[in-house]
């Protein structure tokens, strides 16, 4: 579909029910229509590096692929697809009537108020949160598949990829977290090598586990009851991880709204149901992967502050890119 279209879908499309609402959230790879009980939504036709849209075809398999996916988590979230049709200029969602120009992911709306991440902001996550989270994922864990085969080296290229953002981020923050990323990189590298037989080991005794992929508190909803959801469809790779790899990132991101007493707590408590942590080598991973995933969000604040459309964004960016340096440099104390 293209942008005129997606339009025309909004403003005098049809929908499978009636709807007052429709309201159009735009990322760099979807469009994301919420309605008055559901949303809709459609991958847009881009082909990059880590996932390809690029045909209609495409775009059908990884919506059902999505549908498939998110269900280990939250079955009574993602609902079905259904075929986007024109029919004499009209859009429609649905039906039997005009051609198959796309296809859409139908979901029941949840209530935006609950994201976990806007909760955080207003200090309404309780341990009990925590907790359910934590029992959540591990069980999930503990059922979905093992991966054995994993080019688990790759982390290492993937880490050092911050340092394209170096010069930029020194200029317009400071010289020290240009120094920041160099201490990073030159510390993972290290990390890695002197750490390979233990991840290995890992990977060979069945600790890396087809997860969601994404696990952070802007994919979960607390309704009460914790629910996961916008699990990585278009790239395995992303989802195929050791399971501390994973819950580094839901840590870090507690970290990253200051509260590292419920990060604590939920690295704790999921432990305690799906061990993953058994030595002080394993801890030191752990902490590892958490600088690892502050590194990913701070270089992608530093894309984002690159090609802001304003200087409130771009300043809202990279002050998003600064603290996930901070809290790089906090972990590698913890770890020096």
């Amino acid at each position: 579909m293209t942008t005129e279209q997606i339009n025309r879908l909004i403003s005098s499309g049809e929908f499978p029910e009636p709807s007052e609402k429709r309201e159009l959230i735009e990322t760099h790879i979807s469009w994301v229509i919420l309605c008055d009980r559901f949303v809709y939504k459609i991958k847009k036709p881009v082909h990059y590096s880590f996932l390809d849209f690029s045909s209609a075809d495409l775009r059908n398999f990884y919506c059902h692929r999505e549908l498939e996916l998110n269900r280990r988590l939250t079955p009574n979230v993602y609902l079905e697809v259904l075929p986007v049709r024109e029919n004499n200029e009209k859009i429609l969602i649905g039906g039997e009537k005009g051609e198959i120009i796309d296809y859409a992911l139908k979901m029941n709306k949840l209530d935006p108020e609950k994201r976990m991440d806007k909760l955080l902001m207003q200090g309404k996550v309780k341990p009990s949160d925590i907790k359910n989270l934590a029992e959540i994922i591990a069980a999930f864990h503990k059922n979905t598949a093992i991966i054995y085969q994993k080019e688990w080296h790759e982390i290492r290229e993937k880490f050092n990829d911050l340092l394209f953002e170096k010069d930029y981020l020194g200029e317009q923050l400071s010289h020290s977290s240009g120094q920041v990323i160099q201490d990073a990189i030159d510390f993972s590298n290290s990390f890695l090598d002197e750490n390979r037989d233990l991840i290995a080991a890992r990977l060979k005794s069945g600790m890396y586990r087809d997860g969601h992929g994404d696990l952070h508190s802007r994919n979960i909803f607390l309704i009460p009851q914790p629910v996961p959801f916008d699990c990585i469809e278009f790239n395995d790779d992303f989802r195929q991880t050791d399971v501390l790899n994973e819950i580094a990132f839901m840590c870090m991101d507690l970290d990253a709204f200051g509260f590292p007493d419920l990060s604590e707590q939920f690295m704790r408590d999921y432990n305690s149901h799906f061990p993953a942590i058994k030595t002080t080598k394993d801890k030191r991973l752990f902490i590892y992967y958490k600088i690892y995933r502050a590194n990913v969000r701070a270089k992608v604040n530093s894309l984002r502050a690159r090609s802001a459309a304003t200087e409130s964004e771009k300043i809202k960016a990279l002050s998003d890119a600064k603290k996930y340096l901070d809290l790089m440099k906090d972990y590698l104390k913890i770890l020096s």
